[in-house]
C-alpha cells in the first residue's frame, strides 16, 4: 500500500527492512540500520500527537531520542505541552477512522489515494475490526 500511495511522489522511497526483520521490530531497530547505511543521515521521525504520551515507553527510547528528530502531527489545533517540532494540520484522517470507515462499509474516498482504496478493496482488508 505505501508504494501504491508515494508512486507519483518525487523524493520518497519505500523501505521494507521492518517487514524482512524478526518480530518483534522496533523504531530503534529500524533507525539503527538506516545509520549503519547512511552514517550522515538526519532523521526525522514523524508521530501523531496520539502518540506523544507513549513515546517514553518505546524501547530504548533514550537511545532513539538521541538518534532522530521527533516532529508531532497534530490534528486537533489542542495546546500540546512537549518540546518536539509540530506540523500543525487540521485533518481528520488516521489509520483508526480508515480501518473502522472500511469495516462498517463506509466510503474511504479522499482518505486515502485511490489506488491504496483499491488494494483496501481487493485484498479485503480491515473487514473486521480488532477488539
Amino acid at each position: 500500500m505505501l508504494r501504491a500511495a508515494i508512486e507519483n511522489e518525487i523524493g520518497f522511497a519505500v523501505d521494507d527492512c521492518e517487514l524482512r526483520r524478526p518480530a518483534p521490530s522496533y523504531t530503534i531497530d529500524t533507525v539503527e540500520g538506516i545509520r549503519r547505511r547512511k552514517s550522515d543521515a538526519e532523521i526525522y521521525c514523524l508521530i501523531g500527537e496520539d502518540n506523544v504520551n507513549e513515546l517514553t515507553k518505546w524501547h530504548r527510547f533514550t537511545d532513539l531520542e538521541r538518534m532522530v528528530h521527533f516532529v508531532v502531527l497534530d490534528r486537533t489545533g489542542q495546546r500540546l505541552s512537549h518540546s518536539y517540532q509540530i506540523i500543525r494540520r487540521k485533518i481528520d484522517i488516521s489509520a483508526t477512522e480508515i480501518r473502522k470507515r472500511v469495516a462498517s462499509g463506509r466510503s474511504i474516498r479522499y482518505f486515502v489515494p485511490p489506488a491504496v482504496a483499491e488494494i483496501i478493496h481487493r485484498e479485503k482488508l480491515y473487514l473486521e475490526q480488532s477488539k
